[in-house]
């Protein structure tokens, strides 16, 4: 099955032109003001309109109120709501009815304990994001360009839908299809030059990378 490609993190038409040419399914917009991929809701909104009804268009957010959310919402006009903060199973639904929208909530991950906390979530968030857990001193609570066991991931209960991220690049991604079975990936740090600033060489890598994984696997079988 031909994963969904989320590349996260966008700022500049160039960056959304190149990833949803390439094949991306998802595009990602940070919401979040100490992130370097941090955007403003309307600058989103118009790079979201070039490429609306071609691919799924993310809102990320990290423990946003609903003041935060409506004014996000009304402006990028978002399919997903991504939440990637502490938010309850209950902020979850009252998101979920508020808006309308289905939401990805994101865990992260360095232990298999941390996978313990995705119980009473199943049922409640439409899809989960498994990241890798942000190193000490990091104020982000993803994009920080690493990457966590993804042998762990065999302990998670199959019927979980889940993408993964956390370092993914275009020298990694073929091992985390491969050892994984994630319905998607998402790249962010693994296709930039510099924390906030996205390569278009990096991001063609990227899903040259996926494409051969996939010619690869279908070779096998």
């Amino acid at each position: 099955m031909k994963p969904d490609i989320k590349i996260c993190g966008l700022k500049t038409p160039e960056a959304v032109d190149r990833a949803v040419a390439r094949g991306a399914t998802h595009i990602g917009f940070i919401f979040f003001r100490k992130s370097p991929r941090n955007i403003e809701p309307d600058i989103a909104g118009e790079l979201a309109d070039r490429v609306r009804g071609r691919v799924k268009i993310v809102a990320v957010t990290v423990d946003a109120d609903d003041e935060e959310l409506d004014d996000i919402v009304s402006l990028l006009r978002p399919d997903i709501l991504q939440f990637h903060g502490h938010e309850s199973p209950e902020r979850i639904l009252h998101a979920k009815a508020l808006y309308g929208l289905p939401v990805m909530k994101v865990f992260s991950v360095s232990e298999a304990a941390d996978l313990d906390r995705v119980g009473p979530f199943i049922g409640v968030a439409d899809r989960f994001l498994f990241d890798a857990k942000a190193p000490a001193g990091s104020e982000l609570p993803g994009g920080n360009g690493v990457s966590f066991d993804w042998s762990l991931m065999a302990s998670l209960d199959e019927s979980v839908d889940y993408m993964l991220s956390g370092g993914l690049n275009k020298d990694n991604v073929a091992l985390a299809l491969a050892s994984t079975r994630a319905s998607g990936i998402d790249a962010s740090s693994g296709v930039e030059c510099a924390p906030g600033v996205k390569d278009l060489g990096m991001i063609d890598a990227f899903f040259d990378a996926v494409a051969e994984a996939r010619l690869q696997k279908a070779r096998r079988e």
